[in-house]
C-alpha cells in the first residue's frame, strides 16, 4: 500500500486497538480473540516500521519501551498529591465525619474507596494524549516515569471521547500496582534465572516503575487503577462520584468497589466489608479512603500543611505474627536517645521480614515486661512499623531476668541522663561516635544538604577510621584519605569529593534541617528559613520572636533556642560557614511588601497558587498556609472556603484578583 493508504489504515488500526483495550481493561468484556487482537498489533507495527513518520507518541506500539534513560527527571506539578491521615479505631472516623459535616455547615456524602497498596502517580494528557506521567514525590515534585507508565496496559495513551468533549488538558490520579497473582509468576521467573525475589508486591510495582529502562517496565505486569484528577481545564464537577463515573469514559480503569455512602453507618459497614474480602482480592489493600463527596464542601474544609480536611485513610487492623525475642540490644540515635531494640527470630508479615523492631524506651519494656527469650506477639502498624503487641508470658523460658538499659552509653561509655519529665534515656556526649554517625548521614541526606554517594555506611566508615569527628572535617577530607578505604578507587574518591564541594552551595532551609535541630524537620526548616532569611537571624532570635511565626510553638522555639546556645552546635555552624558553606539568598526584586503576610484561597485564573506565593516573596512578604489575625491581606480567587469566611470575620483585607494584580503592579514599580 502507499503512504495515503498506510496513514488511513493505521489510524483505523489504533482506533480499534485503543476500543479493544477498553473493552478489555476498562468494562472486562472482549468482543475479539487474544489472537485477532495480536494480528491487528502485528499490522501497525508493520505498517509503523515500514513508514516511521506515521509514529504517533499515543500508538499502542509504543508500549513496548523506550530508549534507556541516564536518570529520571523530576516534574513539577501544578497542584499538589497530598498525603492521607490515618485512622485506626471508630471513634477517629466518627470525629472525621462530624468535622466535615460541621465544616461544610450541611449534610454531606461520603466516597469510600478501597485503600491501594502501590505507587500514586499523576499522568497529564493535553488535548487527550498522554504527555507527562510522575510519581508522587514529595507531593509537588515528582520523578518523570512518563516512558515506563507508557508499557502499562490498562493506562490509555489517548483518552477516549465516548461523545464527550476531552478537556484541552486532564490530570489523572492514581495508582499503579500489581496483581498477587502477577507478582507470585513474576517472583518465580526471577528465582529460575537466579534473581533476588521482590519482598511483596508494592515493592515489586515501585522497583518496576522507576527503572531507568522502560524495555525492562514492559516486562513488568504492572496495572493502573484511577482514582482522582488534579487539574482539569473547561470542565467542572459537583461531586466526586460524578468525577469517577467520567473517569471510565475517558478510559481509566476505576475500582469496581468505590461506594457512596451517607452517614458513619454506612462507613463503618463498608470498611467491615471490605475487610472481609481483603484476602479474596487479587491485590493488596491496607484499608479504605474517605473522601466527601461535594466538591464545594471540600473547598470550605480546605487543608492542612500537609494533607486535606476532607479526605481520611480508615486502616485495617495491623497484621500479626508470633516471634521470640533472641536478644535486646541499646541503639544510639543522632540525638543521642538511647533506644532498647528487640532483636526476634526473622518473621514474615504482609510480605516483610522483620528481625528487630524498637521497643522506645525504657518505660515501655518495663509495662510490657518484655524479656530476653520471651515469645511475643508482633504487628505492622499501618502494614509499614513493626511493633510489640504483648508478650506471652506463658511461653517464658525459666530464669529470665528484666531488662534494664545500660548506665552508660554502649558506644561511647558516658554516663546516660534521663532528663526530668521525659521518658528517653540519652547518651550526653555530644562527640559520641553513634551520634556523630547519624549526624553525619543526616547531614548528606538528599532532604538537607543532598551529598549524593554519601550514606549510612558511608559515615560509619568515616567515623570508625577517625576521619570525621565532627560535621565541619567532612569538608576537610582528601583523595588520599579516601583511597585508603575499602571501596574506593581514583574515580569513587573524585565523585565523592566533587559531591561533598558542590553541597557548599546550599539554601537556610537545607542547613538547619541538616544540623539536626530536635523538632526541626524539612517543613519547619523551610517555615523558618522563608521568616527569617539568613542564619544569623535564626541563631539570633529569641523563643518570643520564633513564636510569632505562623506554626512555629513554644516546643519547637526553644528546641531552636537552645540548640544554638550550646557551644559545640554554635562552634560547628562557624567551621561549616568557614569551610566554605555558603548560603544562597532568595532573589528579591525588592522590599516593598516586607513585614507582609499573605493568604490565598480559591481559584485564581492568571496565577498558580505557587505563582502567586512567588509573586510576594520575591517583593519581600511571605505567604502562609492559613489565616490567623497576623494575616494582612487574603487574596480570593473563584470558589472560596473558609479562609474566605475567617477572613471576613476577623476583618482582613481581602482582594479579588485583579486588586492583587494591581497591587503586584505598583509594588514593582517601587
Amino acid at each position: 500500500m502507499d503512504k495515503q493508504q498506510a496513514e488511513k489504515r493505521a489510524a483505523e488500526l489504533r482506533e480499534q486497538i485503543n476500543y479493544h483495550n477498553y473493552r478489555y481493561y476498562v468494562l472486562d468484556d472482549p468482543v475479539i480473540s487474544d489472537a485477532e487482537y495480536d494480528r491487528m498489533l502485528a499490522e501497525l507495527q508493520e505498517i509503523e516500521s515500514a513508514y516511521p513518520e506515521l509514529l504517533t507518541p499515543d500508538s499502542p506500539t509504543q508500549r513496548i519501551g523506550a530508549p534507556p534513560k541516564d536518570e529520571l527527571g523530576t516534574v513539577t506539578r501544578r497542584l499538589p498529591m497530598m498525603s492521607l491521615q490515618s485512622a485506626f479505631d471508630e471513634e477517629a472516623v466518627r470525629n472525621f465525619v462530624e468535622n466535615c459535616i460541621e465544616g461544610a455547615g450541611e449534610e454531606i456524602e461520603f466516597v469510600a474507596e478501597p485503600k491501594l497498596d502501590g505507587l500514586a502517580v499523576e499522568l497529564v494528557y493535553a488535548n487527550g494524549v498522554l504527555t507527562i506521567a510522575s510519581t508522587r514525590g514529595d507531593g509537588i515534585n515528582g520523578e518523570d516515569v512518563t516512558e515506563n507508565v507508557r508499557t502499562i496496559n490498562s493506562v490509555p495513551l489517548r483518552l477516549l471521547d465516548n461523545e464527550i468533549d476531552i478537556p484541552p488538558l486532564v490530570e489523572v490520579r492514581g495508582e499503579v500496582y500489581m496483581r498477587l497473582s502477577e507478582f507470585d509468576k513474576l517472583n518465580q521467573r526471577r528465582r529460575g534465572e537466579e534473581e533476588p525475589a521482590f519482598a511483596n508486591p508494592r515493592n515489586a510495582a515501585a522497583g518496576s516503575l522507576r527503572q531507568l529502562d522502560s524495555k525492562i517496565t514492559a516486562q513488568r505486569p504492572l496495572a493502573f487503577f484511577a482514582y482522582d484528577t488534579g487539574t482539569v481545564a473547561g470542565r467542572e464537577f459537583a461531586t466526586h462520584w460524578e468525577l469517577l463515573q467520567t473517569l471510565p469514559e475517558w478510559g481509566f480503569v476505576v475500582n469496581e468497589h468505590i461506594r457512596l455512602c451517607e452517614d458513619v453507618g454506612d462507613i463503618l459497614e463498608y470498611h467491615a466489608e471490605m475487610e472481609e474480602k481483603r484476602e479474596g482480592l487479587d491485590y493488596e489493600i491496607d484499608g479504605i479512603v474517605l473522601k466527601v463527596n461535594q466538591l464545594p464542601a471540600r473547598e470550605m474544609l480546605g487543608v492542612r500543611s500537609r494533607n486535606p480536611r476532607w479526605a481520611l485513610a480508615y486502616k485495617f487492623p495491623p497484621r500479626q505474627e508470633t516471634t521470640r525475642v533472641v536478644d535486646i540490644e541499646a541503639s544510639v540515635g543522632r540525638l543521642g536517645a538511647v533506644t532498647p531494640i528487640a532483636i526476634v527470630e526473622p518473621t514474615q508479615i504482609g510480605g516483610v521480614t522483620v528481625r528487630n523492631l524498637s521497643l522506645h524506651n525504657q518505660d515501655e519494656v518495663d509495662r510490657h515486661d518484655v524479656r530476653i527469650g520471651d515469645t511475643v506477639i508482633i504487628e505492622r502498624a499501618g502494614d509499614v512499623i513493626p511493633h510489640l503487641v504483648k508478650v506471652i508470658e506463658e511461653k517464658r523460658p525459666p530464669g529470665s531476668r528484666a531488662y534494664k538499659l545500660p548506665k552508660n552509653c554502649p558506644v561511647c561509655g558516658s554516663e546516660t541522663v534521663r532528663p526530668e519529665g521525659d521518658v528517653v534515656v540519652r547518651c550526653p556526649n555530644f562527640n559520641c561516635p553513634a551520634q556523630i554517625e547519624g549526624r553525619l548521614e543526616h547531614f548528606a541526606a538528599r532532604g538537607a544538604m543532598d551529598i549524593e554517594g554519601m550514606g549510612e555506611k558511608l559515615a560509619r566508615q568515616f567515623v570508625r577510621e577517625g576521619l570525621v569527628k565532627r560535621l565541619p572535617e567532612l569538608y576537610q577530607l582528601t583523595k588520599e584519605q579516601l583511597l585508603q578505604l575499602e571501596g574506593f578507587a581514583d574515580i569513587s574518591a573524585e565523585n565523592l569529593l566533587a559531591a561533598i564541594g558542590g553541597s557548599r552551595q546550599t539554601t537556610l532551609a537545607r542547613l538547619l534541617y541538616g544540623l539536626s535541630i530536635p523538632h526541626v524537620g524539612e517543613h519547619v526548616a523551610d517555615v523558618l528559613a522563608s521568616a527569617f532569611g539568613t542564619i544569623e537571624a535564626v541563631r539570633g532570635a529569641s523563643a518570643e520572636v520564633l513564636e510569632e511565626v505562623n506554626e512555629i510553638g513554644p516546643e519547637i522555639a526553644q528546641s531552636v533556642v537552645g540548640f544554638f546556645a550550646n557551644e559545640e552546635n554554635a562552634r560547628t555552624v562557624d567551621e561549616l560557614l568557614e569551610a566554605g558553606v555558603t548560603i544562597a539568598v532568595p532573589e528579591k526584586k525588592g522590599d516593598t511588601l516586607a513585614g507582609l503576610t499573605f493568604v490565598f484561597t480559591g481559584t485564581l485564573e492568571n496565577y498558580t497558587r505557587e505563582g502567586a506565593q512567588h509573586a510576594v516573596e520575591e517583593l519581600g512578604a511571605r505567604a502562609a498556609s492559613s489565616v490567623t489575625n497576623k494575616t494582612d491581606y487574603v487574596v480570593a480567587g473563584e470558589a472560596t472556603g473558609s479562609k474566605y469566611v475567617k477572613a471576613r470575620d476577623l476583618g482582613i483585607t481581602i482582594l479579588t484578583e485583579k486588586q492583587f494584580t494591581e497591587l503586584l503592579e505598583r509594588s514593582n514599580k517601587g
